[in-house]
């Protein structure tokens, strides 16, 4: 792959959000302890930290997580074709997510996104904290395919903007669906008081962020003076102009495919919930659509907690709980929420590891062919 694979903003390869080079180097100097031995016992005192927290909360959750294990004997009992259209929907929250992220980043390359997006997510759920190692390894593998880092940089983060903006909406979405049918429990209109007052904050961010230069130089430079408190002030000298740039690069990109933009971040939800309906249809189960798709939602929110990997424990617990508040049998409900979380969560994983590997063979036969 080349750099003519890849649209930039500008015509040309754009400057890069972060020298990869001096970074590794940086990273080198910390583990093996030249010139970075505070940095090091930092990310040490960080990862031990993290690890801690992940112990401790899947101890709390425990109960919770062997209530849903234990019904996997009642998988049998799914209806296989149910499955097999779960499964295809899953494919289907894939691939629009894929779409996405080719609009955000700017490039044509299915493999490159496929295979970064999939390695991400299984790292991001098997590592305490996860989410920053995602991205690095999306990073790191986007920029080695040939995605210019400014690219990746922005489109990283617009993607993660529209998506968890779109999150928010679906609890908005159940209550104004549930209209006319049963009321919902206490429980689920909360998640949707949540769910509407989160959504219309980030609306509110996104349109001055878009809107105008100044409020993202103020928090440029915010960032700038807290990263200097901390010695990291020289990374981002020019940090309120460089937000300014990747804004214009996220506009950019979206007003370039509006419509394949809009629908693949709809998608991205939309399919993965229809996934949790057939599992649910395979039990014989036909709760009413709007108070699962609050279920989904808040189950959702829960995914976002950094305490464990993937939200592992929290998801499990509240879907099990807010199904039955939508009016699924607790037993029911936790042989649906297994069901679902291994389309969702278990099965990504070794898929993840695959394509891991899928990206780095074709790194070194285009090393080799070069």
């Amino acid at each position: 792959m080349t750099d003519s694979d890849h649209a930039s903003t500008n015509g040309s390869r754009p400057e890069p959000v972060l020298d990869v080079g001096e970074l590794v180097e940086e990273v080198s100097e910390s583990d093996t302890g030249r010139g970075g031995g505070r940095s090091f016992e930092r990310k040490v005192l960080t990862r031990v930290a993290l690890l801690c927290i992940t112990a401790v909360s899947l101890y709390l959750l425990a109960p919770s997580l062997l209530q849903v294990f234990s019904s996997w004997t009642q998988l049998k009992t799914l209806n296989p074709y149910w499955i097999v259209l779960a499964l295809l929907f899953e494919t289907a929250s894939y691939v629009s997510l894929w779409a996405l992220q080719r609009v955000a980043l700017r490039t044509r390359s299915w493999f490159a996104v496929a295979t970064s997006q999939l390695s991400a997510g299984a790292a991001g759920s098997v590592i305490p904290g996860g989410g920053a190692a995602a991205a690095a390894v999306q990073f790191g593998i986007l920029v080695q395919s040939g995605v210019p880092a400014a690219n990746v940089a922005s489109g990283l983060t617009a993607t993660l903007a529209a998506t968890t903006g779109a999150l928010f909406l679906i609890p908005v979405v159940g209550v104004v669906a549930a209209i006319g049918g049963t009321a919902a429990p206490r429980g689920l209109r909360d998640v949707a008081y949540v769910g509407v007052g989160a959504f219309v904050l980030l609306a509110v961010i996104a349109l001055v962020a878009f809107a105008w230069n100044e409020p993202l130089r103020v928090v440029g430079r915010g960032v700038r003076t807290a990263a200097g408190w901390i010695k990291q002030g020289r990374r981002v000298t020019d940090l309120p102009e460089r937000l300014i740039r990747q804004r214009d690069q996220i506009r950019a990109a979206f007003t370039e495919h509006p419509f394949v933009a809009f629908f693949a971040t709809i998608g991205k939800w939309a399919f993965d919930y229809l996934a949790l309906v057939c599992i649910l249809a395979a039990l014989g189960l036909r709760p009413q659509p709007a108070l699962v798709l609050l279920a989904y939602g808040a189950a959702q929110l829960l995914s976002l907690i950094p305490a464990t990997p993937g939200g592992l424990g929290f998801v499990e617990a509240g879907l099990v709980g807010l199904l039955a508040l939508a009016g699924v049998n607790p037993g029911d409900a936790a042989v649906a929420t297994l069901g679902y979380r291994l389309v969702s969560y278990w099965l990504p994983l070794p898929i993840g590891l695959i394509a891991y590997v899928l990206a780095k063979r074709h790194r070194w036969s285009v090393a080799q062919a070069a």
